[in-house]
């Protein structure tokens, strides 16, 4: 008969003691780098629309600075915040993690961005 090995974390108890993760990593970055890679920011149709109608380059540095900004505002306590990404401005519902509507320099001048309870450089 075969042996099974374990699969998924279940199997024999491990030891108690230091393990071969970083001693001292504080439980809170742990539980923030798993959040950020878990759950990235989504972009809503009308936001998709206005990045294509507006030419706002979207890369993957400029989701990471999302994520990185809707990270910080969360850990503030915000709800709906404005993340400055260069000439780019996303306004983000931070408990959703998505994207409600983005701008460029250029139509910056003629918005009033209203409804955010915080502002984020990122």
């Amino acid at each position: 008969m075969a042996e099974i090995s374990s699969v998924g974390g279940v199997g024999p108890a491990q030891p108690a003691g230091p393990s071969s993760r970083t001693i001292g990593s504080a439980f809170g970055d742990v539980l923030a780098a798993k959040l950020k890679t878990a759950c990235p920011v989504t972009f809503s149709g009308h936001a998709q629309q206005r990045i294509a109608q507006r030419g706002i380059p979207v890369d993957a540095q400029t989701i990471d600075r999302l994520n990185g900004g809707v990270d910080r505002a969360a850990g503030k306590g915000s709800r709906s915040a404005l993340v400055l990404v260069d000439d780019n401005a996303f306004v983000v519902s931070v408990p959703n993690k998505t994207v409600v509507t983005a701008v460029d320099r250029e139509h910056m001048r003629e918005q009033v961005f209203t409804n955010i309870d915080s502002t984020v450089i990122a």
